[in-house]
Protein backbone atom coordinates (compact mmCIF):
# COMPACT_ATOMS: atom_id res chain seq x y z
CA UNK A 1 0.00 0.00 0.00
CA UNK A 2 1.46 3.32 -1.14
CA UNK A 3 0.42 5.30 1.94
CA UNK A 4 2.57 3.06 4.18
CA UNK A 5 5.67 4.78 2.82
CA UNK A 6 4.79 7.76 5.05
CA UNK A 7 4.04 5.78 8.20
CA UNK A 8 6.46 5.95 11.12
CA UNK A 9 7.23 2.34 11.97
CA UNK A 10 8.67 1.40 15.37
CA UNK A 11 8.78 -1.67 17.58
CA UNK A 12 6.56 -0.67 20.54
CA UNK A 13 7.28 -1.14 24.21
CA UNK A 14 5.89 -4.42 25.53
CA UNK A 15 4.38 -4.10 29.02
CA UNK A 16 3.93 -6.94 31.47
CA UNK A 17 0.89 -9.14 30.99
CA UNK A 18 -2.36 -7.93 32.58
CA UNK A 19 -4.44 -11.07 33.24
CA UNK A 20 -8.12 -10.17 33.39
CA UNK A 21 -9.41 -12.69 35.90
CA UNK A 22 -9.54 -13.18 39.63
CA UNK A 23 -7.30 -15.45 41.65
CA UNK A 24 -4.08 -14.44 39.91
CA UNK A 25 -0.95 -13.49 41.85
CA UNK A 26 0.49 -10.64 39.82
CA UNK A 27 4.20 -10.17 40.45
CA UNK A 28 5.18 -8.92 36.98
CA UNK A 29 4.57 -5.16 36.79
CA UNK A 30 6.07 -3.81 40.03
CA UNK A 31 2.81 -2.44 41.39
CA UNK A 32 2.50 -1.96 45.11
CA UNK A 33 0.67 -4.78 46.91
CA UNK A 34 -0.86 -2.25 49.32
CA UNK A 35 -3.64 0.32 48.82
CA UNK A 36 -3.00 4.07 48.61
CA UNK A 37 -2.94 6.23 51.73
CA UNK A 38 -6.26 6.33 53.62
CA UNK A 39 -6.61 10.00 52.79
CA UNK A 40 -6.94 9.12 49.12
CA UNK A 41 -10.17 7.20 49.75
CA UNK A 42 -11.49 10.07 51.87
CA UNK A 43 -10.65 12.54 49.11
CA UNK A 44 -12.69 10.51 46.62
CA UNK A 45 -15.76 11.23 48.74
CA UNK A 46 -15.03 14.96 48.53
CA UNK A 47 -14.80 15.11 44.73
CA UNK A 48 -17.29 17.51 43.20
CA UNK A 49 -19.04 15.96 40.15
CA UNK A 50 -19.84 19.37 38.69
CA UNK A 51 -16.11 20.03 38.38
CA UNK A 52 -15.90 17.28 35.74
CA UNK A 53 -17.52 19.54 33.14
CA UNK A 54 -14.62 22.00 33.48
CA UNK A 55 -11.07 21.68 32.25
CA UNK A 56 -8.64 20.90 35.09
CA UNK A 57 -6.14 23.45 36.31
CA UNK A 58 -2.67 23.41 34.82
CA UNK A 59 -0.71 20.94 36.98
CA UNK A 60 1.99 23.39 38.07
CA UNK A 61 -0.71 25.70 39.46
CA UNK A 62 -2.38 23.04 41.63
CA UNK A 63 -2.23 21.96 45.26
CA UNK A 64 -0.39 18.84 44.06
CA UNK A 65 2.50 20.92 42.74
CA UNK A 66 2.60 22.87 45.99
CA UNK A 67 2.54 19.65 48.03
CA UNK A 68 5.40 18.12 46.03
CA UNK A 69 7.42 21.34 46.22
CA UNK A 70 6.99 21.44 49.99
CA UNK A 71 7.85 17.78 50.39
CA UNK A 72 11.11 18.12 48.44
CA UNK A 73 11.94 21.69 49.57
CA UNK A 74 12.02 23.13 46.08
CA UNK A 75 10.05 25.84 44.30
CA UNK A 76 6.87 25.07 42.40
CA UNK A 77 8.74 26.31 39.33
CA UNK A 78 11.02 23.28 39.77
CA UNK A 79 8.16 20.75 39.48
CA UNK A 80 6.77 19.25 36.27
CA UNK A 81 3.79 16.90 36.55
CA UNK A 82 2.72 14.44 33.87
CA UNK A 83 0.58 11.37 33.21
CA UNK A 84 2.84 8.85 34.88
CA UNK A 85 6.61 8.95 34.65
CA UNK A 86 6.39 7.51 31.13
CA UNK A 87 4.70 10.71 29.97
CA UNK A 88 7.27 12.82 31.82
CA UNK A 89 10.18 10.90 30.31
CA UNK A 90 8.66 10.99 26.84
CA UNK A 91 8.28 14.78 27.09
CA UNK A 92 11.85 15.05 28.35
CA UNK A 93 13.17 13.05 25.38
CA UNK A 94 11.22 15.29 23.03
CA UNK A 95 12.40 18.47 24.75
CA UNK A 96 16.04 17.90 25.60
CA UNK A 97 17.42 15.34 23.15
CA UNK A 98 17.55 17.28 19.90
CA UNK A 99 21.24 17.34 19.00
CA UNK A 100 23.18 15.46 16.35
CA UNK A 101 25.21 13.46 18.85
CA UNK A 102 23.75 10.22 20.22
CA UNK A 103 22.19 10.07 23.64
CA UNK A 104 23.55 7.42 25.99
CA UNK A 105 21.85 4.85 28.21
CA UNK A 106 22.69 1.33 29.48
CA UNK A 107 22.26 -1.78 27.35
CA UNK A 108 20.20 -3.40 30.13
CA UNK A 109 17.70 -0.81 31.27
CA UNK A 110 14.10 0.36 31.04
CA UNK A 111 13.04 -0.86 27.61
CA UNK A 112 11.04 2.26 26.76
CA UNK A 113 14.20 4.35 26.22
CA UNK A 114 15.07 2.96 22.81
CA UNK A 115 11.39 3.10 21.79
CA UNK A 116 11.20 6.84 22.49
CA UNK A 117 14.51 7.39 20.72
CA UNK A 118 13.17 5.61 17.64
CA UNK A 119 9.81 7.43 17.73
CA UNK A 120 11.42 10.86 17.97
CA UNK A 121 14.30 10.10 15.61
CA UNK A 122 16.95 10.55 18.32
CA UNK A 123 20.34 8.92 17.68
CA UNK A 124 21.43 6.76 20.59
CA UNK A 125 24.13 4.43 21.85
CA UNK A 126 23.87 1.86 24.62
CA UNK A 127 26.69 1.30 27.07
CA UNK A 128 27.18 -2.22 28.40
CA UNK A 129 26.76 -2.81 32.10
CA UNK A 130 29.61 -4.71 33.71
CA UNK A 131 29.39 -8.37 34.77
CA UNK A 132 27.64 -7.35 38.02
CA UNK A 133 25.08 -5.26 36.07
CA UNK A 134 26.65 -1.99 37.19
CA UNK A 135 27.01 1.19 35.15
CA UNK A 136 30.62 2.08 34.37
CA UNK A 137 30.77 5.83 34.86
CA UNK A 138 33.74 6.17 32.51
CA UNK A 139 31.51 5.07 29.61
CA UNK A 140 29.54 8.30 30.03
CA UNK A 141 32.52 10.65 29.89
CA UNK A 142 32.43 11.04 26.12
CA UNK A 143 30.77 13.51 23.72
CA UNK A 144 27.02 12.86 23.61
CA UNK A 145 23.63 14.46 23.11
CA UNK A 146 22.27 13.62 26.56
CA UNK A 147 22.15 10.82 29.12
CA UNK A 148 19.34 8.87 30.76
CA UNK A 149 19.47 5.99 33.22
CA UNK A 150 17.31 4.55 36.00
CA UNK A 151 18.61 4.49 39.54
CA UNK A 152 18.05 1.89 40.87
CA UNK A 153 18.31 0.32 37.45
CA UNK A 154 15.45 -1.61 35.93
CA UNK A 155 15.11 -4.53 35.62
CA UNK A 156 18.19 -5.36 37.69
CA UNK A 157 17.48 -3.37 40.87
CA UNK A 158 21.15 -2.38 41.14
CA UNK A 159 21.71 1.00 42.82
CA UNK A 160 24.38 3.52 41.83
CA UNK A 161 25.79 5.60 44.68
CA UNK A 162 25.12 9.33 44.73
CA UNK A 163 28.80 10.12 44.20
CA UNK A 164 28.78 8.13 40.95
CA UNK A 165 25.59 9.84 39.81
CA UNK A 166 27.21 13.21 40.45
CA UNK A 167 30.31 12.12 38.56
CA UNK A 168 28.20 11.55 35.44
CA UNK A 169 26.23 14.79 35.83
CA UNK A 170 29.36 16.87 36.48
CA UNK A 171 31.17 15.42 33.45
CA UNK A 172 28.28 16.32 31.13
CA UNK A 173 27.39 19.94 31.91
CA UNK A 174 26.75 20.68 28.22
CA UNK A 175 23.81 18.24 27.98
CA UNK A 176 20.81 17.24 30.08
CA UNK A 177 21.23 14.19 32.33
CA UNK A 178 18.00 12.45 33.32
CA UNK A 179 17.98 10.21 36.39
CA UNK A 180 14.89 8.00 36.39
CA UNK A 181 14.11 7.28 40.05
CA UNK A 182 10.97 5.16 39.80
CA UNK A 183 12.29 2.83 42.55
CA UNK A 184 14.38 5.18 44.67
CA UNK A 185 12.08 4.96 47.71
CA UNK A 186 12.94 1.31 48.39
CA UNK A 187 16.34 1.96 49.95
CA UNK A 188 18.19 4.32 47.63
CA UNK A 189 19.40 7.90 48.00
CA UNK A 190 17.83 10.37 45.57
CA UNK A 191 19.80 12.71 43.34
CA UNK A 192 17.44 15.56 44.25
CA UNK A 193 20.04 17.24 46.55
CA UNK A 194 22.25 17.66 43.47
CA UNK A 195 19.72 20.03 41.90
CA UNK A 196 21.23 22.92 43.86
CA UNK A 197 24.56 22.37 42.08
CA UNK A 198 23.59 21.28 38.56
CA UNK A 199 21.13 23.04 36.28
CA UNK A 200 21.47 20.25 33.68
CA UNK A 201 20.00 17.54 35.98
CA UNK A 202 16.42 16.30 35.71
CA UNK A 203 15.17 13.82 38.34
CA UNK A 204 12.03 11.85 37.46
CA UNK A 205 9.84 10.00 39.97
CA UNK A 206 6.40 8.37 40.01
CA UNK A 207 3.37 7.64 42.17
CA UNK A 208 3.02 4.19 40.59
CA UNK A 209 5.34 2.20 42.85
CA UNK A 210 5.98 3.47 46.37
CA UNK A 211 2.81 5.59 46.55
CA UNK A 212 0.50 2.76 45.41
CA UNK A 213 -1.21 4.78 42.68
CA UNK A 214 -0.28 3.15 39.37
CA UNK A 215 -3.91 3.37 38.30
CA UNK A 216 -3.99 7.17 38.67
CA UNK A 217 -0.99 7.80 36.39
CA UNK A 218 0.98 10.54 38.14
CA UNK A 219 4.63 11.18 37.37
CA UNK A 220 6.76 14.22 38.01
CA UNK A 221 10.17 15.70 37.39
CA UNK A 222 12.33 18.01 39.46
CA UNK A 223 14.91 20.28 37.90
CA UNK A 224 16.06 23.85 37.51
CA UNK A 225 13.35 26.41 36.72
CA UNK A 226 14.72 26.75 33.20
CA UNK A 227 14.54 23.00 32.52
CA UNK A 228 10.97 22.88 33.82
CA UNK A 229 9.97 25.88 31.70
CA UNK A 230 11.28 24.15 28.57
CA UNK A 231 9.35 20.98 29.48
CA UNK A 232 6.14 22.93 29.95
CA UNK A 233 6.64 24.79 26.67
CA UNK A 234 6.73 21.48 24.82
CA UNK A 235 3.91 19.94 26.84
CA UNK A 236 1.56 22.85 26.20
CA UNK A 237 2.40 22.68 22.51
CA UNK A 238 1.12 19.09 22.47
CA UNK A 239 -1.70 18.93 25.02
CA UNK A 240 -2.37 21.48 27.74
CA UNK A 241 -4.81 19.42 29.81
CA UNK A 242 -3.08 16.13 30.46
CA UNK A 243 -4.00 15.41 34.09
CA UNK A 244 -7.61 15.18 35.13
CA UNK A 245 -9.25 16.86 38.11
CA UNK A 246 -9.66 13.72 40.30
CA UNK A 247 -6.04 12.69 39.78
CA UNK A 248 -4.74 16.10 40.82
CA UNK A 249 -6.92 16.08 43.93
CA UNK A 250 -6.12 12.53 45.05
CA UNK A 251 -2.39 12.92 44.46
CA UNK A 252 -2.24 15.54 47.21
CA UNK A 253 -3.32 13.02 49.83
CA UNK A 254 -0.77 10.46 48.67
CA UNK A 255 2.04 12.96 49.29
CA UNK A 256 0.58 14.36 52.49
CA UNK A 257 0.50 11.07 54.44
CA UNK A 258 4.22 10.62 54.95
CA UNK A 259 3.85 8.10 57.76
CA UNK A 260 1.74 5.73 55.66
CA UNK A 261 4.12 6.11 52.70
CA UNK A 262 7.15 5.24 54.82
CA UNK A 263 5.36 2.32 56.46
CA UNK A 264 4.45 0.76 53.09
CA UNK A 265 7.98 1.16 51.78
CA UNK A 266 9.29 -0.41 54.97
CA UNK A 267 6.95 -3.40 54.67
CA UNK A 268 8.00 -3.98 51.07
CA UNK A 269 11.70 -3.79 51.95
CA UNK A 270 11.18 -6.20 54.84
CA UNK A 271 9.39 -8.67 52.56
CA UNK A 272 12.16 -8.21 49.98
CA UNK A 273 14.79 -9.23 52.55
CA UNK A 274 12.83 -12.37 53.37
CA UNK A 275 12.37 -13.08 49.65
CA UNK A 276 16.12 -12.89 49.11
CA UNK A 277 16.61 -15.52 51.79
CA UNK A 278 13.87 -17.79 50.47
CA UNK A 279 14.95 -17.54 46.83
CA UNK A 280 18.58 -18.23 47.76
CA UNK A 281 17.48 -21.39 49.58
CA UNK A 282 15.86 -22.56 46.35
CA UNK A 283 18.92 -22.12 44.17
CA UNK A 284 18.42 -18.59 42.87
CA UNK A 285 21.13 -15.95 42.58
CA UNK A 286 20.53 -12.23 42.09
CA UNK A 287 22.16 -8.84 42.50
CA UNK A 288 21.27 -6.90 45.63
CA UNK A 289 18.05 -5.11 44.78
CA UNK A 290 17.02 -1.60 45.80
CA UNK A 291 13.70 -1.79 43.95
CA UNK A 292 10.41 -3.44 44.85
CA UNK A 293 11.48 -6.52 42.90
CA UNK A 294 14.27 -9.10 42.63
CA UNK A 295 16.07 -9.97 39.40
CA UNK A 296 16.82 -13.66 39.83
CA UNK A 297 18.39 -16.55 37.93
CA UNK A 298 18.13 -20.22 38.93
CA UNK A 299 21.22 -22.43 39.19
CA UNK A 300 19.84 -25.18 36.93
CA UNK A 301 16.38 -24.46 35.53
CA UNK A 302 15.98 -22.02 32.61
CA UNK A 303 14.11 -18.83 33.47
CA UNK A 304 11.68 -19.26 30.59
CA UNK A 305 10.60 -22.67 31.90
CA UNK A 306 10.05 -21.33 35.42
CA UNK A 307 8.13 -18.38 33.98
CA UNK A 308 5.80 -20.64 32.02
CA UNK A 309 5.32 -23.10 34.88
CA UNK A 310 4.45 -20.29 37.28
CA UNK A 311 1.85 -19.00 34.83
CA UNK A 312 0.25 -22.43 34.87
CA UNK A 313 -0.11 -21.87 38.63
CA UNK A 314 -1.62 -18.40 38.06
CA UNK A 315 1.52 -16.65 39.28
CA UNK A 316 2.84 -14.01 36.89
CA UNK A 317 6.45 -12.80 36.93
CA UNK A 318 8.39 -10.99 34.18
CA UNK A 319 10.71 -12.64 31.65
CA UNK A 320 12.46 -11.09 28.64
CA UNK A 321 13.75 -12.93 25.60
CA UNK A 322 16.72 -10.58 25.38
CA UNK A 323 20.47 -11.03 25.20
CA UNK A 324 22.24 -11.15 28.58
CA UNK A 325 19.03 -11.31 30.61
CA UNK A 326 17.08 -14.18 29.06
CA UNK A 327 17.89 -16.43 32.00
CA UNK A 328 16.55 -14.01 34.60
CA UNK A 329 13.13 -13.42 36.10
CA UNK A 330 12.02 -10.13 37.58
CA UNK A 331 9.85 -10.92 40.58
CA UNK A 332 7.81 -8.09 42.08
CA UNK A 333 7.60 -8.07 45.87
CA UNK A 334 4.00 -8.82 46.84
CA UNK A 335 2.36 -9.29 50.21
CA UNK A 336 3.85 -11.87 52.57
CA UNK A 337 0.97 -14.20 51.73
CA UNK A 338 1.52 -13.86 47.99
CA UNK A 339 5.23 -14.53 48.40
CA UNK A 340 4.55 -17.66 50.45
CA UNK A 341 2.41 -18.96 47.60
CA UNK A 342 5.25 -18.20 45.20
CA UNK A 343 7.78 -20.11 47.34
CA UNK A 344 5.49 -23.14 47.51
CA UNK A 345 5.07 -23.11 43.73
CA UNK A 346 8.83 -22.84 43.23
CA UNK A 347 9.32 -25.84 45.50
CA UNK A 348 7.13 -27.85 43.15
CA UNK A 349 8.68 -26.43 39.96
CA UNK A 350 12.35 -26.39 40.90
CA UNK A 351 12.36 -29.36 43.29
CA UNK A 352 12.95 -27.41 46.50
Amino acid sequence: MKWEENVRKVVPYTPGEQPNRSGVIKLNTNESPYPPAPGVAAAIERLVPDRLRLYPAFPEQTALAAELAGYYHVGTDQIFIGVGSDDVLSMAFMTFFNGDRPILFPDITYSFYDVWAEVYGIPYETKALDAEFRIRTQDYVTPNGGIVFPNPNAPTGVLMGLAQVEEIVAANRDVVVIVDEAYIDFGGISAIPLLDKYDNLLVVQTFSKSRSMAGMRIGYALGSPQLIKYLNDVKYSVNSYTLNYPTLELGVEAVRDKAYFEACCGRIMQTRTRAEEELAKRGFTFPKSYGNFIFASHKSMPAKEIFERLKENDIYVRWWNKERIDNYLRITIGTDEQMETLYAALDQICGG
